[in-house]
């Protein structure tokens, strides 16, 4: 009996779940979970703020002392320039300002993570070293998109998907003139690292490295 046909027919339905099969891994890998939450955000900022009020810049990595950073977002306009660091998460979210690592519990199991707020730290003290603003002028925000929820208190500069585009808006006091915008805007377009591929593995090889030490 030639069993041929049957082997080929069988092959040729598992040639069919390959790329299905490709697909869930992408979408269930750390880097996609953050594109999707940087391009909600990305979203949210171009339906719901002004562009010729608020000027957003994206994917923005800068040079520093020790390498690189990488920030999710800038919003430069009159009311300040808002650093925001996008987290795509589900689960309980448990975490204080001043505790270094935050938990992450998803039915019984707890994974440990960066405090974002420190993260973003970093952030914005990398933009106040190069910008000619006042360090009151930029504000830290930390954006959790995706199914998760505090079961703790939510820090302040913290805000999920629905406070998001209010947590912009509520800054009102005009710290910045029109031409102290454009000349930031145009600072931050002139330093980043150009975007691409070798940025991003540049970056990460740094983060390793740091990892390491």
């Amino acid at each position: 009996m030639d069993l041929s046909p049957i082997f080929q027919q069988a092959f040729s339905v598992l040639w069919l779940f390959i790329p299905l099969l490709v697909l869930v891994y992408i979408f269930r890998t750390a880097w996609f979970k953050g594109k999707a939450g940087e391009f909600w955000v990305n979203t949210a900022s171009r339906l719901f703020l002004t562009k010729n009020e608020y000027h957003l810049i994206k994917d923005v990595t800068l040079s520093t002392d020790d390498g690189t950073t990488q920030i999710d977002h800038i919003i430069v306009s009159r009311y300040g320039v808002f650093v925001i660091e996008t987290k795509n998460m589900k689960g309980w979210i448990y975490g204080s300002d001043n505790e270094r690592i935050w938990t992450q519990v998803i039915y019984k199991h707890k994974s440990k993570f960066q405090n974002p707020l420190h993260q973003n730290y970093k952030h914005v003290k990398t933009l106040h070293a190069l910008l000619d603003i006042p360090a009151s002028a930029i504000h830290s925000l930390v954006v959790f998109v995706g199914d998760s929820k505090f079961k703790t208190v939510m820090p302040d500069d913290v805000t999920d998907a629905a406070g998001y585009i209010r947590s912009i808006k509520s800054k009102r006091e005009v710290v910045l003139s029109q031409a102290d915008v454009e000349t930031v805007t145009a600072q931050i377009e002139e330093l980043r690292l150009r975007r691409g591929p070798i940025t991003d593995l540049q970056h990460v090889r740094h983060l390793r490295q740091k990892h390491d030490t």
